[in-house]
């Protein structure tokens, strides 16, 4: 089957929603194609707009007999998506309209409402806004399956990511040099440009400079654990105080080690090795 509407999406951006099992919807239909699925997000979007006024009627028990028709076909088309927030919910609603309980019904379309509009919000950022090139166009011929299978290997076999983050240069480019054949390893001379960055890349570990102008290493770890991802991400602190206060203050705030600069290889080796862990993306 072509890919008709000749649109892409962001796949490991859709694999990292909790609530969208991708895979279950892959294993459930064994020859369904990369576009095939994407043309069912479309259809997905194409009525996210008119549905919630549906789920509305039902949230205020005015509803019709047309709204439930509409949750209907929408469950279909959540199915095939692999939804696990809405569908549920659409069968009780259902079940609670059948048996006169409007009240209960209400109750769980208010619930429906909050969840379809996040799982909506999100596959709609997931969209790109350029059409599929021919490569792309290309790859969407192949099994949705495979797609996946590709991409859990390509995460598992990559080399973890390493983000340090110190206003002298010198020192991003020694961890760098001496992390690089194991790690993939990102500075940062500005911490003014963390939140930007983890919008991007999710690093399993932080390296972070105590002293820096404008935000020190411990403003950084509230940021750092505002992002769902990096609540338990391990962080180790980068000082020229090893005093007993600073460390304890450190622990505090949830680092799990301090290296002491200027610092030995084996000892940046040692610490992150034993520190980082690798974080399951999607």
């Amino acid at each position: 089957m072509e890919n008709e509407n000749n649109t892409d999406f962001d796949l490991p951006a859709l694999l990292k929603l909790g609530y969208l099992n991708i895979r279950k919807a892959a294993k459930a239909r064994p020859s369904l194609q990369l576009g095939e699925y994407f043309n069912s997000l479309l259809k997905f979007i194409s009525n996210g707009e008119s549905l919630p006024d549906s789920i509305e009627r039902i949230c205020f028990m005015k509803s019709t007999s047309s709204d439930t028709q509409d949750l209907q076909l929408m469950q279909s088309t959540l199915e095939e998506i692999g939804d696990e927030s809405c569908a549920p919910i659409i069968d009780e609603i259902i079940l609670a309209g059948r048996t006169g309980h409007k009240r209960l019904a209400a109750e769980r379309a208010e619930t429906l409402l909050e969840n379809y509009k996040k799982l909506y919000s999100h596959i709609k950022a997931a969209e790109k806004p350029e059409p599929l090139n021919e490569n792309e166009f290309s790859k969407s011929k192949q099994l949705l399956s495979k797609i996946i299978n590709l991409l859990d290997h390509e995460e598992a076999t990559r080399k973890m990511r390493v983000l340090a983050i110190d206003d002298i240069p010198s020192i991003i480019d020694t961890v760098y040099s001496v992390l690089e054949d194991d790690y993939q390893v990102f500075g940062l001379t500005d911490p003014t440009m963390l939140e930007k960055f983890l919008g991007q890349i999710s690093p399993e570990l932080f390296l972070l400079d105590y002293e820096m102008p404008e935000l020190d290493g411990f403003k950084l770890v509230p940021i750092i654990r505002s992002f769902k991802e990096h609540k338990d991400t391990p962080i180790i602190f980068l000082t020229s105080m090893g005093t007993l206060n600073h460390v304890s203050a450190a622990y505090a705030l949830g680092a799990c080690d301090f290296i002491v600069k200027p610092f030995q290889d084996t000892v940046l080796r040692e610490k992150v090795a034993k520190h980082i862990v690798r974080k399951k993306l999607f």
